[in-house]
């Protein structure tokens, strides 16, 4: 069984319908620089206050796209243009990843723009899983050369944490501290 993050989890810890739309309008008026880029899928937005709101819980100032009133209201490629100096002006990108993001055309290429930019060190993929031995989101390969994001327990730490796991050299770190390196 992993210890990746359930859906249902994300979602207990939501809040009310209102507070979860001021999170994601609050994240959508930053500016990217220095902040974490969240990059998902348009069909995972239930899951975006709740996942923003666990990032900020350890310390992360958190962008996304999602409402952000200066892109355009359709995309063009002005959207494009702009989400590529937004990513590059990030500290940190973070991808949530669910069956629905393999569907996105935007997530793959905000991805890879972060490898390049960001490089991998300061790139994470999030999974957010139906249940605990849920792999579906894992269907695209690249996805596995990615830091992954996740619960559980971590040396050090008496109680389970959110840590971000490096799969190449099977260590971890809390959450906190790798959004805090530079």
């Amino acid at each position: 069984m992993s210890d990746y993050i359930t859906r249902s989890d994300l979602l207990r810890e939501a809040g009310p319908v209102t507070e979860q739309a001021a999170v994601t309008r609050r994240a959508a008026t930053r500016s990217p620089e220095g902040a974490i880029f969240l990059s998902h899928s348009s069909k995972d937005q239930d899951l975006l206050g709740p996942v923003i709101r666990l990032l900020e819980r350890y310390g992360a100032t958190v962008y996304v796209d999602k409402k952000d009133d200066s892109l355009p209201p359709y995309t063009n490629r002005k959207t494009a243009l702009s989400l590529k100096d937004r990513i590059k002006k990030s500290k940190k990108f973070i991808v949530l990843t669910s069956v629905q993001s393999k569907e996105s055309r935007w997530v793959p290429w905000e991805l890879g723009l972060a490898d390049g930019y960001l490089t991998t060190k300061n790139t994470a993929i999030l999974p957010a899983v139906d249940s605990k031995d849920d792999y579906k989101w894992a269907e695209r390969e690249y996805f596995s050369i990615y830091d992954r994001i996740s619960f559980g327990r971590l040396e050090g730490y008496e109680a389970p944490v959110h840590k971000v796991r490096n799969q190449e050299k099977l260590t971890a770190t809390e959450l906190s501290k790798w959004l805090a390196k530079g």
